[in-house]
């Protein structure tokens, strides 16, 4: 994975290649079984726009990430909301990913906005996110292969 956060420093952006085509990424993004195995299995997704669903981060007191489909472009781009439930520092950010054919494998791309870097709590929060990301799609390869995908 690759960032770049010279293209938006409010924004994570990370990006990788994968060997699978764009519909195995795709079922890896919106199958919750898939999900849940390299990321958190969500509670009530279905990738259709405006389903509300709950991923909850095990071992985490109120590790709870309430989202909403927003945009469903099958095999090219699911973005959701994704809203930190906690009361005392509630954060909402959009979560974007799009894939794209490259070769006989898919490029996919991580984009997650509503970051404001001027707030010290906003920006250390993203680069927790970018931290976060980077090990959270370095268990998808892993996935893909375990899966026979």
């Amino acid at each position: 994975m690759i960032a770049d956060s010279a293209l938006n420093p409010a924004a994570v952006e990370l990006g990788g290649f994968f060997r699978q085509a764009p519909h195995t990424i795709w079922r890896a993004l919106t199958e919750p079984d898939l999900l849940g195995q390299w990321m958190v299995r969500p509670t009530g997704f279905a990738a259709s726009v405006g389903t509300r669903f709950v991923f909850t981060v095990p071992d985490q007191p109120r590790g709870e990430i309430a989202s909403e489909v927003l945009v469903v472009r099958p095999v090219e781009q699911l973005t959701y909301s994704w809203v930190y439930v906690r009361p005392e520092f509630p954060m909402r950010w959009i979560v974007e990913w799009t894939l794209r054919p490259q070769g006989r494998g898919t490029r996919l791309l991580l984009t997650q906005t509503g970051f404001d870097i001027e707030h010290r709590r906003q920006k250390m929060a993203r680069n927790a996110m970018e931290r976060g990301w980077r090990t959270t799609l370095s268990r998808l390869p892993g996935v893909l292969d375990r899966n026979g995908l």
